[in-house]
């Protein structure tokens, strides 16, 4: 398949502090690939880099096949971005930037437009200033999803909107999902887990993983196991074992590279003949969490 991103070894730094550190992912043609990750971890330097606002200070990043220091003018045509903090003209009207827009974009869709419009229920004769936030950023989606982008690329579009502002906005996002390629960072954990095909986590400029959501959540699993007798944890434990903890004869922990036969057997060389074990499914929420908890713990 194509790759619509594509980074390596990518750096950026201010000073003394390392917002991004080696950086290598990739994103296929066709992926909704959410980038994650606590605030600081770097996923705004990121996308800043990608969509050439700023400079990395060493390594690569491409974009739809061009150098990320390359795209310009013409390049963002075939880009949709859109901004937790994007600075829209409020002193415009809504239709009238709609007007003004228009005309840079040749693959505008007209009736696209109109679709969006009448779809996220945008005042077109109301002066942008007028609109509430939720209202400015279905405004700015519309504006990147009218001219039928390639790469739709969106930077905590979700922080601080009702639940009903983030379906509508997530469900317009869907609809264009079959022709383009979405890229986002968002804390947003819940509503990513709904609807992203790939997932990477960021931490402190590092890229723990990337990986199909349908692999993370295959991989992750809550362990709870009851031994025979009541005794400390041995150590060490093996190091994909996140967050042991023990009560009595009862020993729960996170397994972070399940296998139906290689985990049930690492248990046994561990703890020996156990009287139960269970195994639970993980929420992106909670294994975010437990890898935060570990790398706090480093």
């Amino acid at each position: 398949m194509t790759s619509v991103i594509r980074t390596n070894a990518l750096v950026k730094r201010y000073r003394s502090l390392t917002a991004l550190d080696g950086v290598a992912l990739e994103v296929q043609e066709g992926a909704v690939y959410a980038l994650v990750g606590q605030n600081g971890a770097g996923k705004t330097t990121a996308i800043k880099i990608l969509m050439n606002l700023i400079s990395a200070t060493s390594g690569a990043a491409e974009v739809l096949g061009t150098d990320s220091r390359k795209i310009r003018g013409k390049a963002y045509a075939q880009i949709g971005y859109v901004s937790e903090n994007q600075e829209i003209p409020e002193w415009m009207k809504v239709g009238a930037l709609l007007d003004y827009l228009r005309p840079f974009y040749p693959t505008w869709d007209n009736s696209l437009e109109q679709s969006l419009v009448k779809q996220f229920d945008l005042p077109l004769d109301r002066r942008i200033k007028a609109l509430s936030r939720g209202m400015k950023m279905k405004l700015a989606l519309a504006s990147a999803l009218a001219f039928h982008p390639r790469l739709i690329v969106l930077d905590e579009p979700f922080g601080g909107l009702d639940p009903l502002v983030r379906d509508q906005l997530i469900e317009g996002l869907l609809e264009r999902a079959a022709e383009s390629t979405i890229f986002l960072s968002s804390h947003d954990l819940a509503e990513i887990e709904s609807f992203s095909s790939h997932v990477g986590y960021l931490d402190s400029g590092k890229l723990l993983f990337s990986e199909e959501m349908s692999s993370l959540a295959t991989r992750f699993r809550e362990v709870e196991l009851t031994r025979e007798t009541d005794q400390p944890l041995p150590s060490p434990l093996p190091d994909a074992w996140l967050q042991p903890k023990t009560s009595g004869t009862l020993v729960r922990f996170v397994e972070s590279r399940f296998d139906e036969q290689k985990t049930p057997a690492e248990i046994q060389r561990v703890f020996g003949n156990v009287k139960d074990i269970q195994y639970r499914p993980l929420s992106l929420r909670a294994i975010f969490l437990a890898l935060a908890r570990k790398t706090e713990e480093v």
